[in-house]
């Protein structure tokens, strides 16, 4: 078939016609959807809602900001980081003998023998500078950051660092002082009151937590007068929740105006680190430690010469003295400035200096705070009624003090309550006093009383009460002392003890 003769077939016609129609189709669609009006759309936009900060707020916000600014340039170069290396000597192991002998020889070198080893152990704390004398400067820290160091250190806040040297130390206040000397003008810190410290004050701690030098962190006091830290420490504490670490002992706890008001110390922790639980020594506790530690090379304390508790409920109700606050002088040393002036085992000290005894720890740590020869006026319950006693303090020696065989009587009692009485099985008709402690050599022991017996007699007159305990025991007219005490079945007498 020719060319002319497809080109005018009826299939190539249709199938013209199709493209055409095809085509034409889709200009049209292109054509309607090019001049059609687009259809609004639903967007959703983030609207952005500027809410101005209040300028009365930000006016105090950044003054509180520029207060704790002022307190952290004022008190970081006054704390520093106290580095310690405390140095141990152990002696080295002998292997002499068999089989160490059949296998290397005997050793030749005599000098092998009694050889010791030196283990160095590294440490952290912070302090702060308290006072400058001419080039030399004092630096207070804990007892336990430099008391046992062989060699310390202390770093600046800028980094320098300089070597230092133990003034002196005191292990019931957890207190050192060490100096360092240098011909640099550095800034002393500005002790504060820590009288006036109350509840909610700001409290801001700077040291060095696990090193990290001229940390600062903020919290505020949570209480006042805590006591029961650390074994042995005599302190009352401010508590805060100011971040305090490992590394801060010895450094500053300061108020909102910058002044030292406290030693960090301890933390109470079940893990070791920080859990708002920070406690500081207030620093009019160390005021007179730092002078005598200058000038003496350790603290003075005085001394009243008796053994203090705080009354129990059980105590309280049967001395009379419900609601009073105070310590008991449970025992007196013979010979002592409370025997000498009046004091007897079973008052109840509730005034110092005319100043309210609030309890037992306290006490302890005003009276150490007297001075050796100062007339001290005590106001005691004694039977039921006030007296007022005055007592020339003496100087505390740590030997006397140990002398167990001057403490009269040497023992502490207790009313049988409820617990005791189911502990130890006792019949409700059971009347006496539970020996609670004896202590060890003291006039007590040598009489032969025991932990657990149940005082029922005192020189063969009736004491199952505590006034009764007493006054038979201080009944000076007598000349001997003697208890009847139940002891388990049994009922017998003590040995005969001759009054001082």
């Amino acid at each position: 078939m020719s060319l002319y003769e497809k080109l005018s077939s009826k299939k190539f016609f249709i199938f013209n016609l199709v493209l055409l129609g095809t085509l034409f189709g889709f200009s049209l669609a292109f054509f309607s959807f090019s001049i059609a009006k687009p259809a609004d759309k639903q967007v959703a936009h983030a609207q952005s809602v500027q809410t101005p900060v209040s300028s009365d707020a930000l006016v105090v916000a950044e003054s509180l900001q520029k207060a704790f600014r002022s307190v952290a340039d004022a008190v970081l170069p006054v704390v520093v980081q106290v580095n310690t290396v405390e140095i141990q000597k152990q002696q080295v192991p002998q292997f002499n003998g068999i089989p160490w002998e059949f296998f290397f020889g005997t050793p030749q070198d005599n000098d092998q023998k009694n050889q010791e080893r030196e283990y160095r152990s590294k440490g952290v704390g912070s302090g702060i500078i308290v006072r400058k004398n001419g080039t030399t400067y004092y630096v207070l820290t804990n007892n336990h950051v430099a008391g046992s160091a062989s060699e310390i250190s202390i770093t600046m806040n800028d980094g320098r660092e300089f070597k230092a040297k133990l003034v002196g130390k005191d292990e019931r206040k957890d207190l050192a002082l060490i100096s360092f000397e240098s011909k640099e003008n550095f800034p002393v810190a500005v002790l504060g009151d820590s009288d006036q410290v109350k509840v909610g004050d700001w409290a801001i701690a700077v040291g060095s937590p696990l090193g990290l030098s001229s940390s600062v962190t903020m919290g505020i006091v949570s209480a006042v007068g805590r006591t029961g830290g650390p074994a042995g420490n005599i302190n009352d504490f401010i508590q805060t929740d100011a971040a305090i670490n490992q590394g801060n002992s010895g450094g500053a706890l300061v108020n909102i105006r910058g002044e030292v008001i406290g030693i960090n110390t301890w933390i109470a922790s079940p893990s070791g680190g920080s859990v708002g639980l920070g406690f500081s020594i207030p620093v009019n506790n160390v005021k007179r430690a730092i002078d005598d530690f200058i000038t003496k090379g350790q603290v003075k304390y005085g001394w009243l010469g008796v053994s203090l508790i705080d009354a129990d409920k059980d105590i309280a109700a049967e001395l009379g003295i419900q609601n009073r606050k105070g310590a008991l002088a449970s025992q007196i040393f013979i010979g002592s400035p409370a025997e000498k002036g009046g004091i007897q085992p079973g008052d109840y000290i509730i005034k110092l200096n005319d100043k309210e005894v609030r309890n037992r720890d306290q006490l302890v740590l005003a009276v150490g705070d007297l001075k050796a020869g100062e007339q001290a006026t005590f106001v005691v319950i004694r039977n039921g009624s006030e007296k007022t006693i005055r007592v020339k303090i003496d100087e505390r020696k740590d030997d006397v003090v140990a002398d167990n065989s001057k403490l009269w009587p040497g023992m502490i009692v207790t009313p049988i309550n409820d617990e005791i009485r189911q502990a130890l099985k006792l019949d409700a008709k059971v009347k006496g006093l539970y020996v609670v402690e004896v202590i060890t050599k003291s006039p007590a022991a040598v009489m032969g009383l025991q932990r657990g017996d149940i005082i029922v007699g005192v020189n063969g007159e009736s004491a199952k009460t505590l006034p009764d305990f007493f006054r038979l025991l201080n009944d000076k007219t007598k000349k001997d002392l003697w208890f009847e005490v139940q002891r388990g079945e049994t009922t017998l007498e003590t040995m005969r003890y001759k009054r001082p």
